[in-house]
């Protein structure tokens, strides 16, 4: 070793390191108390405590405790340690490490500002595969998706594109040994690669069985044991999920024996895709299951004939035409994420705005600020969403904000608290 390049940290920078840790705990401890009553946490902190297994904090009580520890502190967190903060020691490293980092400015990858013409709607379909190809033969270039996962950095998806791609995708599924009537689970964040093989699991006339990732990679062991139930109820042949999750393939095969494989996005990618699977209205379209958190996780069989009949009343109540825009953040392995803010703009023609759960949780902000890159008409979100919109946004970063676009707020999927969801409507007026 040469000990003249090793340089020892000055003490100043030590007791800053000390000072920050001292106060981030502070924090910790805090919020704890708050969320065990008054008592004093059930462990010891320290830098090592585990935030979810010692705490018992969710992603929500993990967002609320890194907004907390960036007031205290005065810093801005990146996104990602939101999701990927473990412990103490992980958030201070994203200070000390990536708080430096100048902010992202937003591209919008040319294409929001293409004419939206009136278009129609396949009224005459009877699967969301046929009301695809309806709308990748009249106009192929039409932006169907952006992905702006970041709720900064857009990446848009055409019908074309999003077609071709799955195309190829059914044709990799089939060349190892997916055959029609399979059930594929999907395990991917949100972003290209979920959409892409979502569909290039039915155009090979297999079963989509969506799951929701682990929030960090370090929890791809223990994600895959407590989907275990799910994926040997469904007799899952087959895992696509992102490659750092593929060591995990012999322990599921331990725990699930109907599973022969697990997949990327990267290994389906065939090349000239073969003969296209074609659905009837009756056949299953995906299969949803329960989050198992209150018992035995319960699967529900959707059709192609099901998801129409809800897409088509959704569209009738609400007069949706190819001139609206619907921004989501919601996740798409849930039914209002999945079938009410992907499956409708597909079926009319509208494009899908979406980012990531875990951006909304970390920068709320952002999901307003896309109605107005956008000009967004429709959206939707649980009762906490609005909450936390009306809680934990600056003044600052609504300064300014646009949202006369907004047709339809929608909000559900638990108790209803009028307050909060009124307050994009405040806003708006």
């Amino acid at each position: 070793m040469n000990h003249d390049q090793m340089v020892p940290p000055r003490v100043d920078d030590v007791i800053h390191h000390t000072d920050m840790e001292s106060r981030l705990l502070r924090v910790v401890e805090t919020l704890a108390e708050e969320v065990h009553s008054g008592e004093n946490p059930p462990v010891k902190l320290g830098p090592l405590t585990q935030f979810e297994r010692d705490l018992g904090f969710d992603s929500l009580m993990r967002a609320e405790l890194l907004g907390r520890i960036e007031h205290t502190l005065n810093v801005r967190l990146p996104v990602d340690a939101f999701a990927s903060s473990a412990t103490p020691a992980d958030v201070l490293r994203a200070i000390e490490t990536d708080c430096a980092a100048p902010p992202r400015q937003p591209t919008d990858g040319g294409a929001r500002h293409m004419p939206f013409d009136a278009i129609g709607a396949p009224l005459q379909a009877q699967t969301l595969i046929y009301a695809l190809r309806w709308h990748v033969d009249r106009h192929p270039d039409r932006t169907h998706i952006f992905v702006v996962e970041d709720g900064v950095t857009s990446s848009p998806l055409t019908y074309g594109e999003l077609y071709r791609r799955a195309a190829r995708a059914a044709s990799g599924l089939r060349s190892v040994g997916i055959d029609p009537g399979d059930t594929v689970a999907l395990m991917l964040p949100t972003g290209c690669d979920y959409f892409v093989s979502f569909l290039g699991i039915m155009l090979c006339g297999a079963i989509p069985v969506p799951i929701y990732p682990p929030a960090r990679l370090s929890q791809v062991e223990e994600h895959v044991r407590r989907h275990a139930a799910i994926l040997a109820n469904a007799q899952v042949k087959a895992l696509i999920t992102v490659p750092q999750a593929v060591v995990v393939a012999r322990l599921l095969r331990a725990l699930v024996p109907s599973v022969d494989q697990v997949l990327t996005p990267a290994s389906i990618d065939g090349s000239e895709p073969g003969a296209l699977f074609a659905p009837r209205a009756e056949d299953t379209a995906f299969l949803q299951y329960t989050s198992g958190s209150t018992g035995d996780p319960k699967g529900v069989v959707l059709s192609h004939g099901n998801l129409l009949a809800n897409i088509r009343a959704m569209g009738d109540r609400m007069h949706v035409d190819a001139s609206d825009v619907l921004v989501s953040w919601l996740p798409l392995y849930h039914d209002m994420g999945l079938i009410g803010a992907w499956f409708a703009p597909m079926y009319y023609g509208f494009p899908l705005v979406v980012m990531s759960p875990t951006t909304f949780l970390a920068r709320p902000e952002r999901w307003l600020q896309l109605f107005q890159r956008y000009r967004g008409t429709i959206t939707a979100a649980p009762n906490f969403a609005y909450e936390r919109c009306a809680r934990h946004i600056d003044d600052a970063d609504l300064d300014g904000l646009d949202l006369s676009s907004l047709r339809f707020a929608f909000c559900g999927a638990e108790p209803v608290s009028r307050p909060y969801p009124a307050c994009i409507a405040e806003h708006d007026a």
